[in-house]
């Protein structure tokens, strides 16, 4: 039986950036009681979410893997606040073109390998870490923003892999970290 599942791919950076930003949006929960960004961990949306067949996961895996040996790891920098409108609160990323490039290939490979639709977002990329989104009022839009500018990050992160995350039971999962860069045979 074919099970459809949903997954999405994302730059998730680990250590004091992951739990700044978690930590940013457990007071935005506490004090506003807007929580939908705890769904995930803190990331980079690289390729907006799809639906696959669970079955073919490793597949789908071992497809990105080969995907990902043509790139290198690049530097990117968290820090500064910025928004979509009165929507989105999100932390600014920023990096040099190669992000830009990962994107774009990720985004061409996943619509000719994958036979995954080409999405608006997908087509218009603004790098950015989301901190308060979908249950963030208006009313309290302001506030928050004054909050997370408060408490902003300014933190460097190397990437070294793209993460496969995977909803189960409304939570996004990191199902696998997927290496940038070639393949190093066991010596």
């Amino acid at each position: 039986m074919k099970v459809m599942q949903k997954y999405f791919l994302a730059i998730v950076p680990d250590g004091p950036i992951q739990d700044n930003c978690t930590e940013i949006k457990n007071e935005i929960k506490e004090k506003f009681n807007v929580k939908y960004s705890l769904k995930s961990p803190a990331h980079v949306t690289l390729k907006m979410p799809f639906s696959y067949n669970e079955a073919k996961e490793e597949k789908l895996i071992e497809s990105l893997r080969k995907f990902l040996t043509s790139f290198e790891g690049f530097p990117v920098s968290f820090g500064g606040v910025d928004t979509f409108g009165k929507r989105v609160i999100f932390i600014s990323v920023k990096a040099d073109d190669r992000l830009t490039k990962l994107q774009a290939e990720l985004k061409d490979f996943c619509k000719r390998e994958l036979n995954l639709v080409d999405e608006l977002s997908d087509r218009n990329f603004h790098p950015h870490m989301t901190v308060a989104f979908k249950d963030l009022k208006e009313i309290h839009f302001d506030e928050i923003l004054k909050l997370v500018r408060k408490k902003s990050m300014k933190e460097d992160f190397f990437v070294n892999s793209v993460t496969l995350l995977k909803r189960i039971e409304g939570r996004w999962i990191s199902v696998k970290n997927i290496k940038i860069g070639p393949v190093i045979p066991n010596s």
